[in-house]
């Protein structure tokens, strides 16, 4: 117990001191410094591979492309995960919704550190096809997001390809061979699809290909260790609280406001959720001999019956934790004393804390939030992480627990 408590202190000691240095020593202003214009000088320069690419142009290629980067992207992730931890295969999704959590921050503060542009346009035609690549363009650029998220999950996407090819008969001889084969088909072409929509020069998916490769090694490694503290840990839940609130400002502080922050803000409650919930349930619902898809047990008219019942459910959690937030938040804040601002989640509280720097929205990692007297707390960054977490441990807890209660 002494021991848990003596490393879980000693890791919180040490982001927060990270926090107070690198903001007091300009770290990442120095280091955009040092790698922004290097970056920036080989979007400009990679502009006419993308131009080439682009020349093959194919309505086909246009809906192919677009489609196989919602396919990857990080709402479909969000959708599939649930139903992964559904289907009985509980260590596979948690393990692979923490990598998924752990890709997002990671990929978004070297994002929003080097803070380099995407490939312009015009000349470059970008291809938006969706709302949520609409909000990608938004972002900066290095590295891929969509590339260095693929490399890290494939990892995880081989076993469960391995559990279907079994399960559906195909000859074990072949099966990793057909899984690693497809897992760097599927590499490449989000590779080359993101740099012909216009959404990605050429650095910024080899940036994305090495970062991934490099989390994904370190994943492999220390996976095990940490799937073991969450199942079976000590103070995991206040831990896990505790390391979330930290990593809201650690974030780096960019160039210019994006979404990044936001994005990470919801993986990071996610991230708590599903820790929160498995601490309780693990042992009824999660554990390695509960009925797997495909088995006796759990066959696929009752796992369709699991849908019908675990999707609405978990948003309407995602819909009262947002409202729950709305309400209690600012009464809290009112209570401590702390300033708050709403940029979009409560229209009273737009615009009514008189600061200078009002216009730099939906923003975290800025230390000066912590200390400063002439700063406002974004009130929405907490909010949408409380109503993530409450989403993420529906998924877990409540909606197993209806399952059990209704023998699905």
């Amino acid at each position: 117990m002494e021991g848990a408590a003596l490393w879980q202190g000693t890791a919180l000691a040490g982001i927060l001191f990270w926090i107070v240095s690198s903001s007091y020593l300009g770290v990442t202003r120095k280091l955009r410094s040092f790698l922004q214009p290097w970056v920036s000088h080989h979007v400009e320069t990679g502009i006419p591979i993308i131009l080439q690419i682009q020349s093959h142009r194919l309505g086909f290629l246009d809906v192919f492309f677009s489609g196989l980067s919602c396919v990857v992207s990080v709402p479909f992730y969000t959708a599939f995960l649930p139903l992964l931890f559904w289907t009985g295969h509980g260590k596979l999704a948690r393990q692979m919704t923490l990598l998924m959590a752990f890709c997002d921050y990671f990929g978004n503060c070297v994002k929003d550190v080097v803070s380099a542009p995407r490939p312009a346009s015009p000349p470059v035609r970008r291809v938006t096809a969706t709302k949520d690549e609409e909000d990608n363009a938004l972002e900066y650029g290095l590295p891929s997001s969509h590339t260095l998220n693929t490399v890290c999950l494939s990892g995880k996407e081989l076993y469960l390809l391995h559990y279907i090819l079994i399960h559906t008969q195909i000859q074990v001889a072949y099966v990793n061979f057909i899984g690693l084969a497809l897992a760097c088909l599927l590499v490449a072409l989000i590779g080359l699809g993101r740099i012909y929509l216009g959404m990605h020069s050429l650095v910024d998916v080899l940036g994305g290909l090495f970062l991934g490769l490099g989390i994904l090694a370190l994943w492999l490694t220390v996976d095990e260790y940490i799937d073991s503290f969450v199942v079976s840990g000590q103070n995991v839940t206040s831990f896990w609280a505790a390391l979330s609130f930290l990593l809201l400002f650690a974030y780096p502080t960019p160039e210019l406001p994006t979404p990044s922050f936001e994005y990470h803000t919801a993986f990071n409650g996610v991230a708590l959720g599903i820790v929160a919930g498995l601490q309780q349930t693990y042992h009824q619902f999660h554990h390695d001999s509960v009925p797997r898809l495909f088995s006796p047990e759990l066959t696929i008219p009752v796992f369709v019956g699991r849908m019908l019942l675990g999707i609405p459910t978990i948003l309407v959690v995602k819909f009262c934790s947002k409202a729950l937030a709305k309400w209690t938040l600012p009464v809290v804040s009112n209570t401590l004393g702390i300033p708050i601002k709403s940029t979009a989640y409560i229209p009273t509280l737009k615009g009514s804390f008189k600061a200078k720097n009002t216009d730099k929205l939906k923003q975290g990692g800025y230390l000066q939030k912590l200390f400063s007297q002439h700063e406002a707390f974004d009130v929405d960054t907490g909010i949408r992480f409380l109503q993530y977490a409450g989403l993420a441990w529906s998924v877990v807890d409540l909606v197993p627990s209806l399952f059990s209660y209704l023998s699905l």
